[in-house]
């Protein structure tokens, strides 16, 4: 090796014995191993466990040093680099493997190694800060990986998610105010049905997103009880029993989230069930706005030969053959992510099974997908309702085509002719070809004022109509 290559690397010594690290970097031996073990899919922990991880870190040295078991000098210098990482810096010091061994241990490592170098490095030359004895004391991967896990994930959802949520159902109900007026054939199975407002059907879709984000608040509130000293500290492991307290109160102060211990730290280290439920919510939002874009791109099929009932914004040619044609781009792009977050709940779910006895080694691989599905939602429905949902143009012309095109206003009849012969008059109009309407005054022996007294749709749509047999089913 010549002189200039050998200047680029360092030796550090650990228990497996010597390994080269790069010279300029933060971490040490155990993230050089990891490396090297797991040359998988070259994906890391996303950027908000790190970040996690590293508060967590930071807030365990303050408090030990307030319990007396810590320098105060090394524990400022520890929480100042802690904050670096959480401000976003030292980024690319993270380069450990999403699929490999271990309950978060490599990554942890990782991040002692980086905190430990950088905390000499601000405590000026000759300072030595070791990244067991001195940033990782009292603390476990098994208890400090799930606290990050916790924090990472409640702050993706309530940060992240439901202001985007929140302001979905917002557009959805101000299109639902707005299309009050606009009557419309309702189908179910596909089939004419009776008739509803656009207003009432994206009533629908609003509820539908509120529900959704409802259905999250109970899930998070578990995951305020922090499984931080589940392990090393709860067993008396070079700990303090008042770390996880005070620890979890200074978390609460930097993020302004309640967080506090587990009151059963065995299970919080060996099962991962409250992820599972959580990442159920979020396959349940995936769902509901898949039913949705998969809605307004058939609503907003054609121009000429689908339903035509919307029609959606021009965000980009639609082929490389056929000039003009323009696609529901942005309701493809949300459907395409909800096969991802549906897979990524099926992956937490396996993982969740991976848990033995008193630990469940498969965390790591839980926090990526998990977090990944929030954050593809997050980014994917808020360009959905960015450049689509707010945009969409109601066609009533062509509402009222296909309004008066459809069978089932016959239901209205009913209560005057009976199942049977309401029936075949839509049996024919359907041979024929001829409306419902024409039908009916030629056939029904109704009089004409009747006829278009209880073939009134709007009436249909009023939920206090009165009248019997209006079912859609």
């Amino acid at each position: 090796m010549t002189t200039q290559a050998a200047s680029a690397w360092r030796i550090e010594t650990d228990p497996p014995g010597d390994v080269q690290v790069p010279r300029a970097a933060y971490y040490g031996a155990a993230t050089i191993r990891a490396v090297h073990n797991f040359p998988v899919s070259g994906r890391s922990l996303s950027a908000s466990v790190i970040r996690s991880l590293a508060l967590v870190k930071g807030c365990v040295a303050q408090t030990r040093a307030s319990l007396g078991w810590l320098d105060p000098l090394m524990a400022a210098a520890i929480r100042h680099a802690a904050d670096e990482i959480v401000a976003g810096e030292l980024a690319d010091q993270f380069t450990v493997e999403v699929y490999r061994t271990g309950s978060g241990t490599s990554t942890h490592m990782n991040l002692n190694e980086v905190l430990a170098r950088r905390a000499a490095e601000l405590l000026g030359p000759g300072s030595t800060v070791h990244p067991n004895d001195h940033v990782n004391p009292g603390q476990s991967s098994n208890d400090v990986f799930p606290t990050a896990m916790h924090l990472a994930a409640v702050d993706a959802v309530r940060n992240g998610l439901m202001p985007v949520l929140d302001h979905m159902a917002e557009v959805l109900e101000a299109h639902a105010a707005s299309w009050t007026d606009i009557l419309k054939l309702g189908r179910t199975q596909m089939m004419d049905a009776t008739p509803l407002t656009l207003g009432q059907e994206f009533s629908g879709y609003a509820a539908q997103i509120r529900a959704a984000r409802r259905g999250l608040d109970p899930l998070l509130e578990p995951f305020l009880a922090l499984p931080l000293g589940g392990t090393a500290v709860g067993a008396g492991l070079n700990g303090h029993p008042e770390m996880p307290a005070r620890a979890c109160a200074l978390l609460a102060e930097r993020t302004g989230e309640a967080w506090g211990p587990t009151r059963e730290p065995f299970a919080a280290v060996a099962s991962r069930d409250g992820l599972v439920a959580l990442s159920g919510g979020i396959r349940t939002v995936a769902v509901a706005a898949a039913k949705i874009a998969g809605d307004i791109r058939l609503l907003g099929s054609g121009p000429r030969g689908g339903l035509g009932e919307l029609e959606l914004p021009a965000l980009q040619p639609g082929s490389s053959l056929m000039p003009g044609k323009v696609n529901p781009v942005q309701c493809e792009m949300g459907l395409r992510v909800v096969a991802r977050v549906v897979g990524c709940d099926a992956t937490v779910a396996s993982a969740a099974m991976g848990g033995v006895l008193e630990l469940n080694t498969m965390m790591p691989v839980m926090a990526a997908s998990l977090l990944e599905a929030v954050d593809l939602l997050r980014a994917s429905l808020g360009a959905f309702v960015a450049g689509t949902l707010t945009a969409p143009r109601p066609v009533p012309e062509r509402c009222a085509h296909w309004l008066e095109q459809g069978l089932a206003l016959v239901t209205a009849l009913t209560p005057l002719l009976g199942y049977d012969r309401a029936a075949a008059l839509a049996a024919e109009a359907r041979r024929s070809g001829r409306t419902l309407r024409a039908v009916v005054l030629a056939e029904s022996g109704l009089e004409p004022e009747v006829v278009e007294k209880w073939l009134d749709a709007g009436a249909m749509c009023a939920p206090d109509a009165g009248r019997s047999g209006h079912g859609a089913g």
